[in-house]
């Protein structure tokens, strides 16, 4: 299969196994996505959603959160990891929002890239799911999955798998798309879980593994 041939597949398939895309992060606005997203570096978005009801609870606005120390917002993420961290970006941010964008969340990649702790895949989240504007994040899944299914170069780089990968879809696709090669690479296609042969889709497009020549040998 070419390259473009591979991307019809996996769009294709992906789409009748993922009809519909619900965002895996729970929020009710720009900015609780915003706060849910950078919660959700080097964390599960399930854990992420368990801990986010108490801190929104007690701040879901930039006004709110602002009003608590960075003490306490740290004392509700610190589950997530990199507590400290997080929770200063987090109280940054708001006061930024507050101070220079009218208490809202930007709309623009680098006005949210500007931000404390929000870094492109953040802002590229964000900007697809809460404002409709055509992103490709990339994360671990799809970083995995890109170089498994031959779209992009082994060892490449994100920004190289999200040029590619952009390359390879239609824009319109970019939204949905993403999400859904998450969706497979968390139940089909994990890091362990799959081997470059074994799920699907892997399967379909590289085909059955190769017994090494020396282990063949044995068998006969």
């Amino acid at each position: 299969m070419t390259r473009s041939e591979r991307a019809s597949y996996v769009s294709g398939r992906l789409a009748e196994l993922y009809p519909k895309t619900p965002i895996p992060l729970d929020h009710s606005d720009s900015y609780t996505l915003l706060i849910a997203v950078l919660l959700s570096a080097q964390c599960t978005d399930k854990r992420v959603n368990l801990i986010t009801p108490a801190l929104f609870a007690r701040a879901s606005s930039p006004q709110a959160m602002v009003r608590l120390s960075v003490e306490e917002i740290n004392g509700i993420v610190r589950p997530c990891g990199l507590a400290p961290r997080k929770a200063e970006s987090i109280w940054k941010l708001s006061h930024i929002l507050m101070t220079e964008h009218d208490g809202k969340v930007p709309a623009s990649f680098e006005a949210l890239e500007a931000l404390p702790g929000v870094g492109h895949k953040t802002a590229s989240v964000v900007m697809a799911q809460a404002f409709g504007v055509p992103a490709f994040p990339v994360d671990t899944h799809i970083l995995r999955l890109a170089q498994r299914w031959k779209l992009s170069p082994q060892g490449g780089t994100v920004q190289r798998v999200e040029r590619d990968l952009k390359k390879l879809f239609p824009v319109d696709e970019w939204n949905k798309l993403h999400l859904r090669i998450i969706f497979f690479g968390r139940e089909f296609c994990s890091a362990r879980g799959c081997d470059g042969h074994t799920c699907e889709i892997c399967a379909q497009l590289n085909g059955p593994a190769k017994t090494p020549k020396h282990v063949a040998k044995r068998i006969r």
